[in-house]
């Protein structure tokens, strides 16, 4: 499979270029990152302390992202930040709460200038504070932070050795495949249950035998050169997902396991976890090069540090 042409699709419209403070350069190291910014201001890391009446703390009643900015011959630049804060949006209105996306967006561009990072994963996190152990968060006061960090902390782009877990994923129809803070408890007990057995990532499946997705990565299947985006009701729709499917053209529909394990090639994706190629499916091994699942990555790659020609609709500078 090729991707040059498709990699090269008719580009979206440039953003309009923002007038911002200086970003790093694309060679600039990256220094420790004790800066976030909370509630409005620019402060040292160590300095919040979250009260025991937290109503996030007991209940999980928050909602994040996780971004990724990269560097580029220009600087620092976000990818497809309005993308990632608008599904914040979404997820903060569910639980009742108010949410800027201007300030969110200043917000993160003044913590990767305070933190002088160019590559860096972006955590911004709305939650519901100090309050009554009720279950009602009306009269909760709500809190923003945003931190970032120089780490990769999903899978990070090395063939995983995945298992099929034996919980099944939160259902659309009880809870929104958003980023809801409490929702991941799902994926926390799913990635225990798969380690224990010596595995890297878990799986999810449904009970009619159709795959979901990773714990926090959405699934790509290769079959003689054709990619397919596994879908369901109940994965979280991916930004990542949505930028290689407009990238390369694929298609997006269920998949089964028995497809999934007669496959060329399976890789994940995710904006921690890029294009990350699965080596095994619980002994099912694949195609040891994964030249489709790299071919890809290279083209991602590419994208996120502004080398495509649809970069410029996605990259929002620093």
């Amino acid at each position: 499979m090729s991707l040059s042409a498709s990699a090269t699709l008719e580009s979206p419209q440039r953003a309009p270029a923002q007038q911002q403070a200086p970003a790093p350069r694309a060679d600039t190291p990256t220094t420790a990152p004790n800066t976030i910014w909370y509630d409005g201001e620019l402060i040292d890391s160590g300095r919040p302390q979250a009260g025991v009446h937290t109503h996030a703390l007991h209940y999980g009643s928050g909602v994040f992202e996780g971004i990724r900015a990269y560097a580029t011959k220009r600087g620092a630049a976000v990818f497809r930040l309005p993308e990632h804060l608008a599904r914040m949006r979404k997820g903060a209105e569910l639980l009742g709460m108010t949410f800027d996306v201007a300030e969110a967006t200043e917000a993160v561009l003044a913590t990767l200038r305070a933190n002088r990072q160019g590559d860096a994963y972006i955590r911004p996190l709305a939650w519901y504070g100090d309050g009554s152990f009720g279950l009602d968060v009306a009269g909760h006061p709500q809190h923003l932070m945003v931190a970032t960090t120089s780490t990769n902390v999903h899978l990070g782009g090395n063939r995983t050795r995945v298992s099929v877990s034996s919980w099944r994923r939160n259902p659309a129809s009880a809870l929104p495949p958003l980023k809801l803070c409490g929702a991941y408890v799902n994926s926390i007990l799913a990635k225990r249950e798969v380690k224990a057995r010596g595995f890297d990532e878990a799986m999810f499946t449904d009970d009619d035998g159709f795959a979901v997705e990773c714990t926090g990565a959405n699934l790509f299947v290769v079959r003689n050169g054709r990619v397919t985006a596994v879908e369901h009701r109940d994965a979280l729709p991916g930004i990542t997902r949505d930028t290689l499917i407009r990238l390369i053209g694929a298609e997006s529909r269920a998949v089964s396991m028995e497809e999934l394990r007669d496959a060329d090639e399976v890789f994940a994706c995710g904006t921690a976890a890029e294009v990350t190629p699965i080596a095994e499916i619980d002994g099912r091994e694949y195609d040891a090069e994964s030249p489709v699942a790299r071919e890809i990555a290279a083209v991602y790659a590419r994208t996120v540090r502004g080398e495509s020609a649809w970069s410029g609709g996605w990259l929002t500078e620093v």
